[in-house]
């Protein structure tokens, strides 16, 4: 009965983000609907590519043999409750992830909105609270030691991207830099 309780917990909590991030992507995108189509600025840095892959393989692919080893295959416990939990929590991530690639897509490609951009400022702190959630519903079981700490790794994962994704944030609106000694001249 604790991982009913565990799974509806989940459900209802993503269900309640979900309605609260569609329903602000739709306000925001009403407001800002005026604004000129966006689009990737173009050409991508060279670091981009050893990012964005990084982030697929370790945040996105990584996961998967993780569920499937510990969540479907391995266990030593009686009641399945063990597999039971990493497999929820793990399933929880990749369907927020899995809406967070469906959103960034709708908006970006599809609405061309500015929109696209506050994506992954809503879903990327919201998986991260999922990973930390999931550290502690994991409990201290020695038998999940290793998901523990790959849940840490994703934290540090995402974080790390979350970091990147805000200093993105002047080249994604194409902010112009001003030369510090123009800014001088101006002041003066």
């Amino acid at each position: 009965m604790p991982s009913l309780n565990t799974n509806l917990y989940l459900f209802l909590e993503n269900l309640l983000f979900l309605v609260a991030s569609t329903s602000f992507f739709v306000f925001v995108g009403w407001g800002w609907r005026h604004l000129k189509p966006m689009s990737l600025p173009e050409p991508l840095p060279g670091w981009f590519k050893i990012w964005f892959g990084t982030v697929q393989v370790l945040g996105g692919l990584l996961p998967l043999p993780v569920m499937l080893l510990w969540g479907v295959l391995w266990g030593s416990d009686t009641y399945g409750t063990l597999r039971e939990r990493t497999l929820s929590v793990l399933l929880s991530y990749y369907l927020m992830l899995g809406l967070q690639i469906l959103f960034e897509s709708l908006t970006l490609r599809r609405y061309q909105s500015v929109v696209w951009v506050m994506v992954p400022y809503l879903y990327l702190p919201y998986r991260i609270w999922q990973l930390y959630e999931g550290l502690i519903l994991l409990g201290s079981e020695a038998e999940l030691m290793w998901v523990r700490y790959f849940l840490i790794l994703q934290i540090v994962v995402w974080t790390v991207n979350y970091a990147l994704d805000v200093s993105q944030l002047p080249r994604l609106f194409r902010w112009a830099l001003q030369d510090n000694s123009e800014a001088v001249a101006i002041e003066q």
